[in-house]
């Protein structure tokens, strides 16, 4: 008989009251698992961990006020032993990159089955990885498309219209809490924006980011 000293500890994260009951619900139906909190956005999530100390935070991505990417930060920055598990419905690759390089150790999509999701909590809880098979295939047949270029960098096409606009935000000099109260995103998320623009150009530093914006077109040349 499995113990509470035993059980995985979970913390459900999302800003419908719905969603977060219907999770409960399933996942007290297993011995192994127990859910000691509830939280209806980021910034709630990061006072219930410092609080409760969960094993897994299972995270909703998109939320009011603070977003779950920006929560993740947050306490994988203050807590790396605890895990995030992120619950959505974006099916983006874009998004799988992002929540992995915030620290979740695993994304899974609402769509999936309640099999599936005691799945990934005890992989999670394990120390393990956990991606869902629809975003991780799709994940896959983009690093194959980029193995097989010239270069293995992005191009400017290949960013998302808001990496666009804060790539031309950023080398018109402006800073993070300006390009911000510009695009309604918090300084950490603009920062975060910068560093993936970086990493997928292959830039190094500012210099190099404003000759890529002149060549791109994104600002006259004087």
């Amino acid at each position: 008989m499995t113990t509470n000293d035993h059980r995985i500890r979970v913390l459900v994260v999302d800003d419908h009251a719905m969603v977060r009951e219907g999770i409960c619900l399933l996942l007290r139906g297993f011995e192994d698992i127990e859910v000691i909190g509830e939280a209806a956005d980021g910034a709630q999530a990061i006072d219930q961990v410092e609080r409760l100390k969960p094993d897994i935070v299972l995270m909703d991505i998109t939320m009011p006020a603070m977003s779950g990417l920006e929560a993740t930060q947050t306490i994988k920055e203050r807590h790396p032993d605890i895990q995030v598990l992120a619950l959505t419905v974006h099916e983006s690759s874009e998004y799988l990159r992002r929540a992995l390089s915030l620290g979740a150790s695993g994304y899974m999509l609402k769509g999936a089955t309640s099999a599936e999701l005691v799945s990934a909590i005890r992989a999670v809880h394990g120390q393990g990885i956990y991606l869902d098979p629809k975003v991780a295939k799709k994940l896959v047949h983009e690093v194959v498309q980029k193995e097989g270029s010239t270069d293995g960098k992005a191009s400017y096409g290949d960013l998302s219209k808001r990496e666009k606009e804060v790539l031309k935000y950023i080398a018109e000099g402006l800073t993070n809490q300006e390009i911000g109260r510009i695009l309604y995103l918090s300084p950490n998320t603009v920062q975060t924006y910068r560093s993936r623009i970086m990493e997928k150009l292959g830039l190094h530093g500012r210099a190099e980011l404003i000759k890529y914006a002149l060549r791109a077109g994104l600002l006259d040349s004087e």
